[in-house]
């Protein structure tokens, strides 16, 4: 139950202040596409700004492989495995069908070469053949797999394969695609630098990046296609203009141009009529909560990540925001207990809603304190 006590010691109203006045107005609507299904976030505060079907179970063609690199760059970050490491191409691996990196079977890689090959080329090769490096076999990867999807709350998501190969029951969603992809940028920043490179050689053959956008658009750093005949053209794109990086997911396009032409077209439509802020850093402390019978009676209270707000340009002088604390919190109480919420509104509409902490823990207190606040509770709920 949550209550709103404007007086209270322990509550606080607060505005957000901007020295500049901005008119109101209202955003046009996003853009209509036909696609099967997409999806616009912004990458740092999470906000949607344009959908069609995001929760709806897709496949995802080679954007799987998001997934697989996702899991080899926690072996590389566990030190089970190195770059230099000499990968065994399988049979399996060579005979894959689909995008390659064009892989001899027997032979020996070092794994650095394949990571390129799995995120520019797309190789299914690869993706196979570093999956059978890791984990043993493809389907103890896959495993890997799930097992990830479902730590990140991916609750749309199945995966069979390692490369997006089509199977009825490998499947993803555009909500569950940007989940991971703000997983992977903010995890690992360095490995997703080579999202953005254009092309790479091996074996004598060049082949390049099918992310078009990046030779169209030169804020455009990521970050996966995918196409199969059932899944139709898939692409997942991030730019980043300024401090604000956006996320576009369009899945079952008609065309490779239609799928450039789409990502783009949301991707302008974001960055043209919305701005993102940072209202408060990790750990910052909002206000106090009062905690009953408790060693202490009062809790600091905040938020553990750092607080960002997606609104339309122009909006930030009109945010106001509160703190609702949580009715009767008793003791104990530990760091990171959720006991309340702050909510953002932009004008009559709430922007955002985050979870309200406690930023230390209060143990509870001995026999006359229960009592005492016992009694005190009567007269103040």
């Amino acid at each position: 139950m949550f209550v709103r006590i404007i007086p209270a010691l322990f509550f606080l109203i607060f505005s957000l202040i901007n020295t500049s006045h901005a008119e109101s107005g209202n955003v046009p609507e996003p853009p209509k596409l036909e696609a099967t299904q997409y999806l616009l976030i912004d990458f740092l505060s999470g906000t949607e700004l344009a959908a069609k079907d995001p929760d709806k179970r897709i496949e995802p063609a080679s954007i799987t492989k998001l997934m697989t690199a996702y899991i080899l760059y926690q072996e590389l970050e566990k030190g089970n495995i190195s770059v230099d490491d000499r990968v065994i191409v399988s049979q399996k691996a060579w005979k894959m069908e689909g995008s390659r990196m064009f892989l001899e079977a027997g032979k020996k890689v070092p794994l650095g070469r394949m990571i390129s090959g799995l995120i520019i080329q797309s190789g299914n090769d690869s993706a196979i053949a570093l999956a059978e490096h890791i984990a043993g076999s493809e389907e103890n990867f896959v495993r890997k797999m799930n097992d990830e999807a479902a730590r990140l709350g991916m609750t749309n998501t199945n995966f069979v394969n390692v490369t997006g190969w089509p199977n009825p029951r490998h499947y993803m969603s555009a909500r569950d695609i940007a989940i991971l992809t703000r997983t992977v940028i903010s995890e690992y920043p360095e490995h997703y630098e080579m999202y953005k490179e254009k092309e790479y050689s091996y074996n004598g053959i060049k082949q390049y990046n099918r992310n078009k956008l990046l030779w169209h658009d030169k804020t455009v750093d990521g970050v996966k296609t995918g196409h199969t005949e059932s899944a139709g053209y898939c692409l997942l794109a991030s730019a980043q203009r300024g401090s604000m990086r956006l996320i576009s997911i369009v899945l079952g396009a008609d065309s490779d141009k239609t799928r450039t032409n789409y990502s783009q077209q949301l991707l302008e439509y974001g960055f043209r009529f919305f701005e993102t802020h940072k209202l408060y850093d990790a750990n910052s402390v909002l206000t106090e909560a009062r905690v009953w019978k408790g060693t202490q009676s009062k809790v600091p209270t905040g938020i553990l990540e750092d607080f960002y707000v997606t609104i339309p340009k122009g909006h930030y002088s009109q945010l106001k925001g509160l703190m609702e604390i949580h009715k009767s919190i008793d003791a104990p109480v530990k760091r990171g207990d959720v006991i309340g919420t702050a909510i953002i509104r932009d004008l009559d509409r709430i922007v955002l809603q985050k979870p309200l902490v406690a930023m230390d823990s209060v143990d509870a207190g001995g026999t006359w304190t229960n009592i005492s606040d016992t009694v005190k509770k009567v007269f103040v709920e």
